[in-house]
């Protein structure tokens, strides 16, 4: 393909997208599955034979794995990606792939949702509908008490619900989550759902253990956990142990403090916990953790400027 056809077809396929995009992204799914799976079929098959890149792919790919590609590519998904991490897409047919998108649109998941959630997991296009997607909605629905109307918050919170098994996966870490002590079902479906993906033995346990080894008992880091359910979604090596180190290191600072505020953990360690700590040693005055950090800037500067807290 030359480079003038190229660039005419990523001129056409841009323009194809975001015709398609705008005129669906902002109206709400109302319309039964079977009514969306045919909208959307219709809409996508003019759009791939009326394409301009559709007869400069190459002769050698098939009638459909060019439909698929083009597919892809409209909707907004980055199909070279999507293929490599989910090789299953190549004998993935056209129709099965319209169904699965049908079927989002038909749960409140919107046309603007659909590039970012199949870009964040593409193996939700081979996905069964009957025995994988729908169980996920059946599990929000009546385990976690998500209205239908939200199941478009949940999921664009954390697509990989999607990929997740029910009774593998999805069930037991409810169980194990409830039985350590968060009880708000609400608060755990549409702040942290991620804990619902994540494995129990191998990311779960060692997060509070860690916590344990900094000095903490198990019913301090329960404590910690309940107030700031998302320290479990932090990385040992990348968040809790340089902030830590910097912490006690550089700051000064006793495991009381942090006990009293485990939210430190959720600040970024170079653009807000080293600048403002900064700011407070040369101020000459002492700050609690959390009204160094949670103050806005301007809260901050005012603090800084009127010498408000303990002078060192």
């Amino acid at each position: 393909m030359s480079g003038a056809a190229r660039a005419v077809g990523a001129v056409a396929l841009h323009t194809s997208m975001c015709s398609f995009s705008s005129s669906h992204s902002h109206r709400p799914s109302t319309t039964p599955f079977n009514s969306h799976q045919s909208n959307t079929n219709t809409h996508l098959t003019s759009l791939l034979q009326t394409h301009p890149l559709y007869p400069l792919t190459t002769a050698r790919l098939s009638l459909q794995f060019k439909e698929k590609i083009l597919c892809l590519e409209i909707m907004g998904v980055d199909a070279g990606k999507a293929l490599s991490q989910n090789p299953a897409l190549t004998t993935a047919s056209m129709e099965s792939i319209q169904s699965i998108i049908s079927f989002l649109l038909s749960k409140d998941i919107q046309h603007k949702d659909i590039p970012r959630i199949i870009s964040m997991c593409p193996k939700i296009l081979t996905s069964d509908i009957n025995s994988q997607l729908d169980p996920v909605f059946d599990f929000l629905s009546h385990d976690l008490k998500v209205p239908d109307h939200s199941f478009r918050k949940v999921i664009n919170k954390c697509p990989y619900l999607l990929t997740a098994s029910v009774v593998d996966q999805l069930k037991p870490t409810l169980f194990y989550l409830r039985r350590f002590g968060l009880k708000d079902l609400k608060a755990l479906a549409y702040q942290e759902p991620v804990l619902l993906v994540s494995s129990v033995e191998k990311s779960l346990i060692p997060k509070l253990r860690y916590l344990e080894s900094l000095g903490f008992s198990k019913d301090e880091v329960k404590d910690m956990v309940l107030r700031c359910p998302s320290l479990l979604t932090f990385n040992i090596e990348v968040n809790f142990r340089p902030k830590f180190e910097y912490l006690v290191g550089e700051m000064g600072k006793k495991l009381k403090e942090l006990k009293e505020f485990p939210q430190y953990f959720s600040f970024s360690l170079e653009n807000r916990i080293k600048p403002r700590h900064m700011e407070v040693l040369q101020s000459g005055i002492n700050l609690p953790l959390s009204l160094m950090l949670k103050s806005t800037d301007q809260e901050f500067r005012e603090l800084i400027e009127q010498g408000v807290g303990d002078i060192h």
